[in-house]
């Protein structure tokens, strides 16, 4: 089963690259007119730094009668609001609120680091209700940090991830591209976007190992309240861990330093 239960556990050396929980909402065209002095205000003990930039939205498909056509967008403002550490990051537009780490260990850490500006953020600027809550896991297994440089993804990834990767007739080294792609519904009123496959982090500019990567993006929308935040939220944190742990081997499992947590 692609979700069956399995036991949580900590790894010395986890292939996670980043966490990133994001929360949108209907805009709120007073967040992109002046800056969040306010909310700044209320963060800035865990986040003290604080940029902010433009962005260019895509055009938007209008269609007027039998016609279609792509109408330029106004740019908006990301506000990006940063631990001292350079680890930790919140991000604010009129659309979305956002937390990503690169130093993520464990659900109940992140979910309280979350807790304190999603609190702040609903006080301060009381949004209607949320439209789409995500929460998506990038992890980038790379055998030269596990000292298993001499092993196929064959032995570390199971089948049905590697695709023809796992024939006995195939050359990994001659394979140039071979992923997974999938957008799924999952039961509950929730969705799945999962990438699955040997790539390079940020195109290989810095760093030429091939890694394998599996990133879930899991999500669920609707017109959601505040008080659905937390369940919603610990059952797409579930399904990642269930996604991550049916695809890995035991050899994996072991290469990377497992401590089981307690539920």
């Amino acid at each position: 089963m692609l979700f069956a239960q399995y036991d949580r556990y900590s790894y010395a050396r986890t292939p996670l690259v980043e966490v990133i929980c994001q929360l949108r909402f209907p805009t709120i065209l007073a967040i992109g007119a002046q800056p969040p002095a306010a909310f700044q205000e209320a963060v800035r003990r865990d986040f003290p730094q604080y940029a902010a930039r433009q962005e260019q939205l895509p055009p938007k498909l209008v269609r007027k009668g039998n016609t279609a056509s792509l109408e330029a967008q106004k740019p908006i403002t990301n506000y990006t609001f940063l631990s001292q550490d350079n680890r930790w990051k919140l991000n604010l537009t009129q659309d979305f609120i956002a937390l990503s780490t690169v130093s993520y260990q464990r659900w109940e850490d992140f979910a309280a680091r979350l807790d304190r500006p999603l609190a702040q953020f609903i006080q301060i600027y009381q949004p209607a209700y949320f439209e789409r809550i995500g929460l998506r896991y990038v992890n980038a297994v790379s055998r030269q940090r596990l000292g298993l440089e001499g092993r196929l993804w064959d032995d570390l990834i199971q089948g049905q991830y590697i695709g023809i990767l796992g024939e006995p007739d195939v050359e990994e080294s001659e394979i140039a591209k071979c992923s997974l792609d999938v957008e799924s519904p999952l039961v509950g009123g929730y969705r799945m976007k999962l990438h699955a496959g040997p790539g390079l982090i940020g195109g290989g500019k810095t760093d030429k190992e091939v890694k394998f990567i599996l990133d879930g993006d899991f999500s669920t929308a609707g017109k959601l309240n505040a008080d659905q935040i937390p369940e919603k939220l610990e059952q797409m944190h579930r399904f990642a861990v269930c996604l991550f742990q049916g695809a890995i081997t035991k050899e994996l499992h072991e290469a990377m330093g497992p401590t089981p947590l307690a539920e």
